[in-house]
């Protein structure tokens, strides 16, 4: 399984973004696909999980509320918007996929940076 982010980039406080996460491969087998974050001197955090099989969601108490994963399985993507950004979600963001809950994420994008200015 390869996973591309995409979508980081530079905004503003109060504003927005869209994160996309595109699988290719067996990904039949990666039933959850997570966002997580790493910032600057910090450990990697996470950040929101969807599963395709339920389509159910988890989010971390620091983003609920703001931000919203979601699956597109024609595509093949899972998307993470963004809004109401705070200069403390800065970080490089990536997506991760694993078999199941009690999996470990066994695959992982190559991170998409998000910086948001105060």
């Amino acid at each position: 399984v390869q996973l591309q982010a995409s979508g980081g980039g530079l905004v503003q406080a109060g504003g927005s973004l869209r994160l996309s996460c595109a699988a290719s491969g067996r990904t039949f087998r990666s039933d959850e696909v997570g966002w997580f974050r790493q910032a600057p001197g910090k450990e990697r955090e996470f950040v929101a999980t969807f599963r395709w099989s339920t389509g159910s969601t988890s989010y971390a108490n620091s983003v609920k509320g703001r931000f919203a994963i979601s699956g597109d399985s024609g595509k093949n993507t899972v998307d993470l918007q963004m809004n109401s950004l705070k200069a403390e979600d800065t970080a490089v963001y990536y997506c991760a996929a694993r078999q199941g809950a009690g999996y470990n994420y066994r695959y992982w994008g190559q991170g998409t940076q998000v910086t948001v200015s105060s």
